[in-house]
């Protein structure tokens, strides 16, 4: 089970590219390669969550050793990145069926907010792993 923080750190960051990448497909109007992208990022969050909640229930919490500013640094990217993830779930989910059912006025609208909350959420989870694991 130790390998399963640098899974999770290599999952949000796939995620963040294949965001990052059918945002750019969207973009450059290819809707088709859009969609395919989009599903792909929704499916390594899946694996993510899966893994994370896999290694939390048997490892549970690790404890940050650092002291001074990074320690506060730390807990307010952690606190912002958690609260964040709770939310980009059901906001994925709502997005994601809005696209997959071609309601394109609702996808857009909510997707202008999912996407840039979902790229926060992979990036700073992997800025928590590295603080964590690597520091």
């Amino acid at each position: 089970m130790s390998f399963l923080p640098t899974l999770n750190a290599f999952l949000n960051a796939t995620c963040g590219v294949l965001l990052f990448i059918g945002h750019r497909y969207m973009k450059h109007g290819d809707m088709k390669k859009h969609k395919s992208v989009m599903i792909g990022a929704f499916s390594v969050s899946v694996v993510f969550l899966i893994s994370y909640l896999t290694y939390h229930y048997s490892h549970g919490t690790t404890h940050f050793p650092r002291t001074g500013f990074i320690r506060y640094l730390y807990f307010t990217i952690l606190t912002s990145h958690t609260i964040l993830a709770a939310t980009v779930v059901p906001l994925a989910i709502i997005t994601l069926n809005r696209g997959l059912k071609n309601r394109v006025a609702l996808h857009r609208k909510i997707a202008k907010w999912t996407y840039p909350i979902w790229m926060y959420v992979s990036v700073t989870g992997v800025i928590v792993y590295l603080m964590l694991y690597h520091m």
